[in-house]
């Protein structure tokens, strides 16, 4: 499993401030008040909080298949992404189907990766609302 899997951190943390609370995989942490980073498993925090360094637990972090079925089971919200001729799209309905976007779906070309980020912060967004 590589990080490309799960959701950045500021994603993650936008997610506990909506009340995510369920167990990951991965978790990110803050060492010495650098740049928070991200720690699949346990046992490298365990050896560092065991010498003595100062870390912190910042938030959970998802798996991008995770954020979006917390989106549908808690908010009645799910994303789309779609394929089109050499790009990608992505769209936001609620549970009764009703598209939350505007007539057209936003585009990013080639890179699946970007219209399911762009679709994760379209969630959060809707859902701080």
């Amino acid at each position: 499993m590589t990080e490309k899997e799960f959701i950045p951190y500021n994603q993650a943390l936008s997610l506990k401030e909506l009340g995510f609370d369920e167990t990951c995989f991965a978790k990110y942490y803050q060492q010495d008040g650098n740049t928070p980073f991200m720690q699949i498993g346990e046992s490298e925090i365990e050896e560092a909080e065991s010498a003595g360094d100062d870390v912190t637990f910042e938030c959970e972090s998802p798996l991008y298949q995770q954020a979006f079925r917390w989106f549908r089971e808690k908010h009645g919200l799910s994303g789309l992404i779609e394929i089109g001729t050499q790009e990608f799209s992505y769209q936001v309905f609620n549970d009764k189907g009703n598209r939350q976007l505007g007539n057209e779906p936003l585009k990013y070309n080639g890179i699946y990766e970007e219209a399911e980020l762009e679709c994760l912060k379209k969630l959060i967004l809707i859902v701080k609302k």
